[in-house]
């Protein structure tokens, strides 16, 4: 089934589900329902608060509807017929009323007793729905039109599948997210907490900034590679900063600020304007492009307390953004550069990715004609190198468009990380200008980019992909040594020393415990390898190795290990 008529289908159900919840509970004033990447929802404002033990009672009538065989048949009416259909229904009203007067307003009928205001498609008759897989999944608050100002409505969601079959296989995958879940993980493995003190701002713990900042070094080494230059700018900048780069207009609901000596500041939302103010404090030529600018910065941007989530929606994160100033004619090769260095960043976890090409969205700032241009650059970037991508009509950046790059998890989940954003807007707003070779002053183009996206996030998204078990470069503790009994400590000693003099991170757990009860911990702890030492191990100077992947490896020479080992840190090894 092509996604289209999959859509179709899931939307048809949504409809159903509102025809069901209706018929089963009291003063239902239903409001949108459209179809989504697993299946589809439906907003409902009720008298009574549904729940889970609700669930089953309501597939049960979604399933009587079907097998009536009503049919979705189509009406078309206008504005006045409109709101005398729906005049019980306050939120049908206001949808109404804000369309065009000469609109053609199209409604839905199911049945002879029920109707919805719709554009459609559906299918012909609910009986095309028998064999669809449906399973109501959670009910959760929605405020109308994603307004907290406006009422809470109750949204039911459901999966809707084609098959029975991949049903059961996304259900089977939520199961496994479950376990993988970077909250429950980080809290199990002492990476991070969120307090209540600072909500949606998170707080790394010893073994959690350990990782954050090998990804951080990690990020460094590929970019100085790649030829950029790293700046650091304030985390907070004047109002009239903010108004010059658009984002007052644009985003201030985003943005926290506050009033100093009569001065209004905001806290940085995004690194973008402060780098326009480096770019501008020297001359530039030609011959610097194309001029790749790094910055790993921390920003802030207000997130309505519902949609926060663990590492993936924060209101403090630092964000690996860069900026390339560059020759209209280097467009193309900059792009091609940039997703070079995406391949061997995502590569190294393992990662493979997809590209969406988001257009000029309703609110934006410059004119059609270089919104146009802009987009046929990034097409033309991506077409000359052979990179398949999707549109994605009016969901650019308001201030040009982009280029997202979307990674696929262990378990086949997507993610929106990195993303390549062309921007004809900044630089003018900015007076920014280069020496061109013929001694004429010349406005650069710039790309923003990011590939992490925030590297707390990506974290996030990393411990969630690894289930925890991060390779032996990553992991915050790398070797745990394991000693039978207190006379073995001095030798334990001594093979840690020798492993930290390599830099490897090495913790010993000599508690007075059983060695069974020591290496379940650690396999729990997710510790890539345990080395067990006893007495034997004592007496001929070797360890017993034990893989958390490969499980016991037996006796071996600690000097061959640890050049083992090496190769496996320094080569990034995937288990």
């Amino acid at each position: 089934m092509e996604k289209e008529e999959l859509n179709m289908f899931r939307h048809s159900c949504a409809h159903v589900l509102a025809k069901a919840v209706d018929g089963l509970f009291k003063n239902v004033n239903n409001t949108i329902g459209p179809a989504i990447d697993d299946g589809f929802y439906y907003d409902f404002d009720l008298e009574d608060t549904i729940t889970p033990e609700d669930f089953k009672k309501i597939e049960k009538e979604m399933k009587r509807i079907i097998s009536l065989d009503e049919k979705f048949e189509r009406k078309v009416v206008n504005k006045k017929q409109a709101l005398d259909i729906f005049k019980s229904n306050p939120y049908k009203v206001e949808l109404i009323n804000n369309l065009p007067e000469d609109e053609e307003i199209s409604i839905y009928t199911l049945g002879d007793d029920w109707c919805d205001l719709c554009r459609g498609p559906h299918v012909k008759s609910s009986k095309e729905l028998k064999n669809f897989a449906f399973k109501v999944s959670r009910v959760s608050g929605a405020y109308w039109r994603g307004d907290e100002k406006n009422k809470m409505l109750q949204r039911v969601y459901v999966y809707g599948y084609e098959t029975k079959e991949e049903l059961d296989e996304h259900i089977k995958m939520l199961e496994e997210a479950k376990k993988r879940d970077h909250r429950k993980l980080g809290k199990e493995l002492g990476l991070f907490f969120i307090s209540d003190y600072a909500q949606g701002m998170p707080f790394y713990m010893p073994k959690g900034l350990i990782v954050k900042n090998l990804l951080i070094d990690f990020w460094r080494k590929e970019h100085k590679k790649a030829g950029y230059i790293e700046i650091e700018t304030p985390i907070a900048m004047d109002k009239s900063l903010w108004q010059l780069s658009g984002h007052w207009d644009h985003y201030k609901k985003n943005m926290y600020t506050f009033k100093m000596e009569d001065t209004e500041f905001a806290i940085k939302p995004m690194n973008c304007p402060g780098c326009m103010l480096y770019y501008k404090e020297m001359p530039h030529s030609y011959k610097e492009f194309p001029l790749r600018i790094g910055e790993l910065g921390k920003v802030h941007r207000h997130e309505a307390s519902g949609t926060l989530h663990g590492l993936f929606r924060v209101r403090s994160f630092t964000q690996d953004d860069a900026h390339i100033f560059m020759l209209p004619n280097q467009i193309e090769s900059e792009v091609q550069n940039v997703l070079s260095l995406v391949d061997k960043i995502y590569s190294t976890f393992g990662l493979t990715y997809h590209l969406e090409i988001s257009t000029m969205p309703e609110d934006h700032i410059g004119d059609e004609k270089t919104w146009r241009e802009a987009e046929s650059a990034l097409k033309n970037a991506l077409d000359k190198i052979g990179k398949t991508y999707i549109i994605n009509e009016g969901d650019g950046a308001f201030y040009g468009p982009k280029i997202d790059i979307h990674i696929k998890d262990a378990i086949g989940r997507t993610w929106q990380c990195g993303t390549i954003q062309l921007d004809m807007q900044l630089p003018k707003r900015f007076n920014l200008e280069y020496t061109d070779a013929d001694g004429s002053k010349k406005e650069p183009v710039m790309i923003h980019r990011v590939i992490y996206g925030s590297i707390d996030r990506f974290l996030g998204i990393i411990t969630e992909n690894f289930a925890g078990a991060f390779p032996l470069w990553l992991a915050p503790v790398q070797i745990k040594i394991l000693n039978i009994n207190d006379s073995i400590i001095p030798y334990a000693n001594k093979v840690k020393g020798e492993l930290e003099k390599f830099g490897f991170r090495v913790e010993i757990d000599d508690r007075n415990e059983k060695i069974g009860k020591k290496i379940r911990e650690a396999q729990l702890n997710k510790i890539p390898y345990m080395l067990v030492l006893g007495e034997k191990e004592m007496e001929n100077k070797t360890i017993c190795v034990r893989s958390r992947s490969q499980g016991d490896l037996g006796s071996q020479d600690l000097v061959s290990f640890i050049q083992e080992l090496i190769v496996e840190r320094d080569t990034k090894k995937i288990y």
